[in-house]
């Protein structure tokens, strides 16, 4: 699996490039195809962001990210 940065994890976001990347516990998923992450943006979190830290917030699972593709690893 590629290992990429946060500073290449953070160029997508939906606005620098047309990507639109999350990470979450070290992979890196692509959310993209996702209306609910449409410019970069879902509710008050932003994409090209490891959000790890924030999904206790959601009122979602972690199962969520099953449904995207995985790019690669966060690198630590």
């Amino acid at each position: 699996m590629k290992i990429y940065s946060l500073q290449q994890l953070a160029l997508r976001n939906g606005q620098d490039k047309p990507e639109i990347w999350v990470a979450y516990q070290g992979i890196i998923y692509d959310v993209t195809e996702s209306r609910l992450w449409k410019n970069g943006k879902h509710y008050e979190h932003w994409a090209g962001q490891d959000l790890t830290d924030e999904l206790p917030d959601a009122p979602h699972t972690a199962e969520v990210f099953q449904k995207f593709m995985t790019i690669g690893q966060l690198m630590k």
